[in-house]
């Protein structure tokens, strides 16, 4: 399934999408998308038995806003260096275990929202993911197959990072990763039945146009089981926490000076393969400051 959440921020309902390209209005199913609904099988089922029905409204999608796939994110846990590629353009040791970090969940907007450049950026970056959905309260997990097993579903993510903030600023990340709409999540939230290997993705991500990353899942040095069961090894992970799983190689990071770090006026576009195309345009968070 394809699950989704349309509507003025703050006011989205639920949704779904069909394979015929219908989008149809859950708010007569259940109340939204989020980590109750996830974490309620009965409820799954009823939306479920919905797709193919045509027992449920019609939505036109002209002129409607496609907000972030999940209502009451918990937490959102970051992957870093979780590319083979971008380890060697970056020229950065293969990590022996994965490297997290935290990103807020109010930095969270729709996947076609504005993103805001900082005040004060110099290098805001953009960085294409894969981000996981967790459906099940998952705690010291044993096995890829518990792992996978906590998963309710996959979407897409933008994990927009202001590198001059997340380097130059007394070595936190958190400073880097958390500004004001610095999460596009979206558009859609796809349940596992449609994706039976995350580990054969593709994302892709463009600027003003221009393609700047292009790589798969494959060569994420920690697949996508082996990151779910180690982050339950230092955090509970309930229904409705995120994981993003890090980016391949393109970032504006990696690449020769002068590097095309993002300004007001980019346009930036990104997608992975079965889970959406995501667009956005950047603006300035204090325009003429």
């Amino acid at each position: 399934m394809k699950l989704l959440r349309v509507g003025p921020p703050g006011g989205e309902r639920p949704a779904l999408l069909e394979d015929d390209g219908t989008l149809r209005d859950l708010s007569s199913v259940v109340p939204d998308v989020d980590g109750r609904l996830l974490a309620d099988r009965a409820a799954l089922e009823r939306v479920r038995a919905s797709v193919g029905a045509r027992i449920l409204p019609v939505l036109d999608p002209a002129g409607l806003r496609t907000g972030p796939p999940l209502a009451r994110i918990g937490k959102i846990v970051g992957v870093g260096v979780n590319y083979r590629d971008l380890a060697a353009e970056t020229r950065v040791p293969i990590p022996v275990e994965p490297v997290l970090f935290l990103k807020a969940p109010d930095t969270v907007v729709g996947p076609d929202d504005t993103v805001l450049v900082p005040y004060g950026s110099e290098k805001t970056d953009w960085e294409v993911e894969l981000a996981v959905v967790i459906g099940r309260t998952a705690r010291l997990l044993d096995t890829d197959e518990e792992a996978l097993a906590a998963v309710a579903g996959y979407t897409v993510a933008h994990d927009v990072t202001e590198r001059a903030f997340q380097f130059e600023r007394g070595g936190s990340w958190d400073k880097g990763k958390n500004c004001e709409t610095f999460t596009p999540l979206g558009p859609w939230l796809v349940t596992p039945d449609e994706i039976p290997d995350p580990q054969a993705l593709s994302l892709r991500l463009w600027v003003n146009g221009t393609l700047m990353q292009d790589g798969t899942t494959a060569d994420q040095i920690f697949p996508v089981a082996h990151v779910v069961r180690y982050v339950s090894r230092f955090m509970t992970l309930y229904p409705g926490d995120v994981i993003t799983t890090g980016t391949p190689a393109g970032s504006a990071v990696g690449r020769p000076e002068p590097k095309p770090y993002l300004r007001a006026g980019d346009v930036v576009e990104l997608e992975v393969a079965g889970l959406g195309r995501q667009r956005q345009e950047l603006k300035d968070a204090r325009p003429g400051g």
